[in-house]
């Protein structure tokens, strides 16, 4: 199963955090590397056993086969899978059925499916496939997410600099799942700033992958307590862990995109802990 490379990441304590350095931040928290030529590469956190990764199928088909940490016969025996394609049109095989997922479309997959084979319909532009996993405990049906079925949020504003559309993909309201749940945030714009001002929820934790930033722009993350925050500088298609007792919000020396992906006990998109900007430290 050379195709498949992976690492695991434990969770780690508010009260340990706040005495990080820098390396120690990067380290515990961003994934610098999601996407590979011909392979999947994934990231397994503790926190709530969340799976983030991407396959870049250019030469040949790509299996999700189960990783050793899972301990099952199959990926999803025990798990559901969302993904998301940010490159060219590519083609997800669930259990021998093909799916095509044109560029920005989704696909949520439940448990107890036995096969998935990820494939690019051109390898001179490949598919670039966004996974997220959860544990599962119950198996709900196959559903593929067009762009014209997506929900879609107008939030913030210019003057604010944070004026963006949030795209909901896999959300309580229209995709029966366990506990996972993915959208898309894209930025106006003039606009550098997401969810702020920040928050918390303690219920569910996040992932962020950033895409569309142009060529020499950085995003400065901004995470831990609300008095006690951090940052990590990041580069385009890097992702960061989120706590559910960490804040989340970033700047960008530009406008950008991001892929947002949570796991928890709470499956309402509202439920959110608010954190006023001048309150942080």
């Amino acid at each position: 199963m050379d195709h498949i490379t992976y690492e695991e990441r434990y969770a780690a304590h508010p009260a340990d955090v706040k005495n990080y350095d820098t390396d120690r931040l990067r380290e515990q928290f961003l994934i610098e590397k999601n996407f590979e030529t011909d392979k999947i590469v994934l990231t397994y956190t503790m926190n709530d056993r969340f799976i983030a990764g991407g396959a870049v199928p250019v030469s040949k088909s790509l299996s999700l086969d189960p990783i050793d940490p899972l301990k099952a016969s199959h990926f999803c025996d025990r798990r559901e899978v969302g993904m998301i394609n940010i490159g060219g049109e590519g083609i997800v095989e669930v259990d021998g059925k093909e799916i095509v997922l044109l560029p920005m479309e989704g696909i949520y997959i439940g448990k107890n499916t036995k096969s998935i084979i990820l494939k690019s319909k051109s390898g001179s532009n490949p598919a670039k496939f966004y996974i997220n996993s959860a544990p599962a405990h119950q198996a709900y049906p196959i559903k593929k997410i067009e762009l014209k079925d997506r929900i879609t949020l107008d939030l913030g504003n210019s003057n604010d600099a944070n004026e963006r559309q949030i795209f909901q993909y896999i959300v309580a309201a229209s995709v029966q799942t366990c506990q996972l749940q993915m959208g898309i945030t894209k930025l106006k714009p003039g606009s550098i700033w997401n969810t702020m001002p920040p928050h918390t929820h303690n219920r569910r934790m996040e992932v962020y992958l950033y895409i569309d930033l142009p060529k020499n722009h950085a995003i400065s993350h901004f995470m831990g307590e609300a008095t006690q925050t951090r940052h990590i500088w990041m580069t385009n298609e890097q992702a960061v862990i989120s706590p559910p007792w960490s804040i989340h919000c970033a700047s960008g020396t530009s406008s950008y995109t991001f892929v947002w992906g949570m796991a928890g006990e709470n499956l309402d998109f509202t439920d959110m802990d608010a954190i006023k900007a001048i309150e942080l430290k």
